[in-house]
């Protein structure tokens, strides 16, 4: 069912300033967990489009679809990364963080099988997998946060 475009949504950061601060500071944790776990940026973002694509989440996949391609990200790989496992375009390190990418997203169907975190386990290092895990739990919190609060694309 769909809302109507001008219901008016809450504005948690004006509402809410301490938590969404919060929030802005895990995500600025989880950020220099991936850097300092020698997590590649472009991974991070494709980490970020898979989950936006599974949630349904038109501001973060805007966001993050940029900030990819201006990372040199390419077209083909992007429109393909909602049937990655039906391309040749990923990298067995990158198809290994879509797969726990979207175990977590989806954690209610089925939780994380031991053989997607097992796959993760022979390309990541540990400190690489709780990166992953952290980035995937945030852009998931993100995506809840801008469609409960219809957050817009920018034009």
């Amino acid at each position: 069912m769909s809302e109507s475009p001008s219901t008016t949504r809450v504005a948690l950061k004006k509402i809410t300033p301490d938590v969404s601060a919060a929030m802005g500071s895990l995500h600025a944790a989880a950020v220099s967990a991936a850097q300092d776990a020698k997590l590649e940026p472009e991974l991070l973002e494709l980490v970020r489009i898979r989950a936006s694509q599974i949630n349904g989440c038109a501001f973060c996949l805007d966001m993050h679809t940029r900030d990819a391609r201006g990372q040199g990200e390419t077209e083909q790989r992007l429109h393909t990364l909602a049937a990655w496992r039906e391309t040749p375009f990923f990298t067995e390190r990158e198809r290994a963080a879509l797969a726990l990418t979207e175990a977590v997203t989806l954690v209610h169907d089925g939780r994380v099988p031991d053989a997607v975190y097992a796959e993760a386990a022979e390309v990541f290092d540990e400190n690489q997998i709780a990166a992953l895990i952290w980035a995937a739990t945030v852009i998931n919190a993100y995506n809840r946060i801008a469609i409960a609060t219809r957050m817009v694309p920018k034009s």
